[in-house]
């Protein structure tokens, strides 16, 4: 019998679904908290964004596990402060930063790459992969080089590639793949969350040897998310492990994250940036949460999250476990309000 909360990402992480090599730049390491703590960090940054808008130019953990948030003048600086988070002055204002991500967005289509915005340096990280060499290199250097000090290259030694293979979770027209989070609409009806690079391949999902669901509906590249609707007997409880999760929020930059997958298990790292764009071979995927945490092919679409919270779906990356490396996870707050779903 499947258990459904081992996560079994079909790993197929190229730049993206899963990219071999270290992520260059990455926050000071923050203070270790309680879940709890963290989740509150967390709700207090999303709170602010709400609030401030473009007057704040991102926010992150800072050393002492406080909530740090950027800005570019006083009057937004009283405000933060008074919130209970510490400001920090900057250079760059969040349009600056949000002009550079719109260029990249616009003409930075080459497989192999990816951006996203670092809070900590206030910049536009773009790292190219392995494969990405002669011109397309030097394409990709004069893209960030026309963005002045606004962004900055990093390069990767791996390969961010889509890897179909993966551990004892779920199948589907001969791939393997892994399970992300069981979830319920408002009538009770129980269904299981995955990568929506799994979904794309096959309708009929079973644990190897009887039918347990079918596809009711995916989205990728774009996004990397997929809903299988429970029609099979099948022991599905709310949990990743022996871990209970109630609550799903997407994390804060810096935060201590866990991911759990079936080529290599449990593994902890932390939040690196939020809204990253990756240029997988199928397409682009946008709105990923990027991550120090490691992972291989078979750990796609498994589970990421902290404490009782869930955080996100396994959807691609750099690196191996041995020497670490750079995963992106799908954030699980999207597909839940998209499929009118929640964890339980």
């Amino acid at each position: 019998m499947l258990n459904p909360k081992l996560r079994r990402p079909i790993v197929g992480l190229a730049v993206g679904i899963l990219v071999s090599g270290a992520f260059a730049a990455s926050p000071a390491a923050a203070a270790p908290l309680s879940a709890d703590a963290t989740f509150t960090a967390t709700a207090l940054s999303h709170t602010l964004e709400a609030k401030l808008g473009d007057s704040a130019a991102g926010s992150y953990l800072g050393s002492d596990g406080k909530l740090v948030v950027n800005v570019t003048d006083a009057a937004t600086a009283k405000t933060v402060a008074a919130s209970g988070a510490t400001p920090r002055m900057v250079t760059r204002s969040a349009a600056v930063l949000a002009a550079a991500n719109g260029s990249l967005t616009k003409d930075l289509k080459i497989t192999g790459t990816s951006f996203a915005t670092d809070p900590v340096s206030n910049q536009v990280v773009v790292t190219a992969d392995s494969t990405v060499t002669g011109a397309k290199l030097d394409k990709v250097r004069e893209l960030v080089a026309g963005l002045g000090d606004a962004a900055r290259l990093e390069l990767e030694p791996g390969k961010l590639t889509t890897l179909i293979s993966g551990g004892d979770a779920i199948y589907t027209s001969g791939a393997r793949c892994s399970l992300g989070f069981n979830v319920q609409n408002s009538s009770g009806q129980q269904s299981f969350l995955t990568a929506g690079h799994c979904t794309n391949i096959g309708a009929t999902w079973t644990n190897g040897s009887t039918t347990i669901g079918s596809r009711a509906g995916t989205s990728f590249p774009g996004n990397d998310y997929g809903i299988v609707r429970y029609t099979g007997s099948v022991s599905r409880p709310g949990n990743v492990g022996s871990v209970d999760i109630t609550r799903a929020a997407t994390p804060a930059v810096n935060a201590t994250v866990t991911r759990r997958g079936s080529t290599t298990g449990i593994h902890s790292g932390r939040v690196t940036a939020l809204n990253a764009t990756v240029n997988y071979a199928e397409g682009s995927v946008s709105g990923l949460i990027r991550t120090t945490v490691c992972a291989e092919p078979g750990d796609s679409g498994g589970s990421l999250y902290s404490g009782s919270t869930a955080h996100g779906l396994t959807s691609g990356g750099s690196g191996n476990c041995s020497s670490g490396g750079t995963t992106y996870f799908q954030p699980v707050t999207e597909p839940l309000s998209v499929y009118g779903v929640s964890v339980y």
